[in-house]
């Protein structure tokens, strides 16, 4: 198949776009670079780079040329970077996912788009685990848009004969993702404590997350590309619980270093707790995610330290 991955020099795109290359498929990245690396493309051999913008219309349709399959996930993440700028955040979430799935539609090859979208759209939670029926209430512009542009996904998926597909991702972590301020907080951590600073914790630490590892976040979406004639929202997380406190045991533990922890107020937009209810995605996708977190810990923080 010939692939389109938005954001493919991306943490997540840059992992997927080898995947895909791996099995064979031809793939073209668009990418503005806005926070994503070429030099997380570098190993990858024969992959096409567009560097372009999905909030340009002209950049999405040149890219999608000749492409049967999308994968679209270049978008603006994060709670707190949604509240800081909700103007830029609405504009790269909705009206960019508009343009992509308009091109979708006037490209005719097309068959499938598989989107990112977010845990982020459920904001505070009324029961666990999540399932895909809980109600969506987002508790930042964030997961505002991210909810409109999953349902504006869903809604072309009615109207035009080809398949959407939205992942509702929650914490994913792994090789490629690198610090950053508005980000998940296990590449915060890692860095942190990697460097000797000190592990600043919004809340006293128990709340809980959902953390999936890459490598089973790029078969979710593997496993929805290849899954016919299916449209819907998934949830994809790893289905178990980890408390801050306990990542930040587990980070010392891994690494050898002694964790200096600062805690603070809760942070606007947080929820307590997350924890993804993924059987609707093991029955209808076969998604079983294969890294518990400290597999996945280990393999982060050897990364984390090679790029230091």
């Amino acid at each position: 198949m010939n692939a389109l991955v938005t954001g493919g020099a991306g943490f997540i795109g840059s992992n997927l776009v080898g995947e895909l290359v791996r099995k064979g498929h031809s793939v073209t990245v668009l990418d503005n670079l806005s926070s994503g690396y070429l030099e997380n493309l570098s190993e990858i051999k024969g992959v096409r780079f567009w560097q372009g913008d999905i909030c340009s219309a002209d950049d999405v349709a040149l890219a999608m040329q000749s492409c049967d399959l999308v994968f679209h996930l270049a978008a603006s993440v994060g709670n707190k970077r949604s509240i800081d700028n909700p103007i830029r955040d609405a504009e790269v979430n909705v009206l960019g996912t508009i343009n992509v799935l308009e091109q979708a539609r006037r490209q005719r090859d097309v068959r499938k788009v598989v989107m990112a979208s977010s845990a982020g759209i459920f904001g505070e939670l009324k029961y666990l685990p999540i399932d895909e029926e809980h109600p969506a209430e987002p508790d930042s512009p964030y997961g505002a848009t991210k909810l409109a542009s999953e349902k504006l996904g869903l809604l072309y998926a009615r109207m035009y004969p080809f398949d959407v597909i939205a992942l509702r991702y929650f914490n994913v972590y792994g090789r490629n993702q690198r610090f950053d301020a508005y980000g998940n907080v296990i590449p915060i951590f890692t860095f942190k404590l990697l460097r000797g600073e000190t592990l600043e914790v919004f809340g006293d630490g128990e709340q809980t997350r959902d953390f999936i590892h890459v490598d089973d976040l790029v078969q979710a979406n593997m496993k929805a590309a290849e899954a016919d004639g299916v449209s819907g929202a998934f949830n994809i997380g790893s289905g178990a619980t980890v408390t801050i406190n306990t990542l930040i045991s587990l980070l010392g533990r891994v690494s050898g270093q002694s964790p200096n922890v600062l805690y603070s107020g809760r942070r606007l937009g947080d929820v307590l707790d997350s924890c993804a209810d993924i059987s609707k995605a093991r029955n209808l996708l076969d998604f079983r995610p294969s890294v518990n977190i400290e597999q996945g810990v280990e393999d982060y923080v050897g990364w984390t330290r090679s790029v230091l």
